[in-house]
């Protein structure tokens, strides 16, 4: 089997988002969910780009180091989309998801997913940055995503995988799967080399 040298570990995704469940479960490897409440996602505001995301996944891995059994590894990410130099997170509502997608219309963004492994012996974070290029989106097609799809839970209010990306997108570099919330390429080859 690949990643053999993953059968020592209670592999364990730190996420509840479905997109996050999808992408490791296509690694091929056993892994539970496991969430802890009310972790603060907050940052200072001298962080900048890759840096947020990173910050908040060492974060939230720090939440469950008192909790770790011995041979538990443990995998924390946040995603943020970036566009000159503003995070642009999860929508409050279905006008600040609008506000976003505007904001987004017709410009190249950045997605960045900062990634945390920890086990008890160590810790590796890293970051993965995904350009992303939308048409010019017109209010109608904006209104009818934000009122049809569920963009409240997505950083920069959409997902790439659904009716917006497939309209929207006009171009992209780096990984899809980064957009989706996990860039499971770098870490396939991140717990490969573990």
């Amino acid at each position: 089997m690949v990643l053999d040298n993953l059968r020592k570990y209670r592999i364990i995704l730190a996420s509840n988002s479905p997109r996050r469940k999808e992408l490791l479960g296509g690694l091929g490897i056993d892994y539970e969910v496991k969430v802890l409440p009310g972790i603060d996602e907050s940052y200072p505001d001298s962080l900048k780009g890759e840096e947020i995301p990173v910050y908040i996944a060492s974060e939230k891995a720090a939440a469950y180091r008192a909790v770790m059994q011995e041979d538990d590894l443990i995998i924390t990410a946040d995603t943020i989309v970036y566009l000159d130099g503003e995070v642009l997170g999860k929508p409050r509502d279905a006008a600040d998801a609008a506000r976003m997608l505007r904001l987004l219309s017709g410009k190249t963004h950045q997605v960045i997913t900062g990634v945390c492994i920890t086990t008890q012996a160590f810790q590796k974070s890293f970051a993965a940055v995904t350009e992303v290029t939308f048409d010019t989106l017109s209010e109608e097609e904006i209104d009818y995503y934000v009122s049809k799809y569920a963009p409240m839970d997505k950083a920069g209010s959409y997902g790439i995988q659904e009716w917006i990306g497939f309209i929207g997108v006009t171009g992209m570099k780096g990984s899809y799967f980064n957009v989706m919330g996990l860039p499971v390429q770098r870490l396939y080859r991140e717990l490969k080399g573990l």
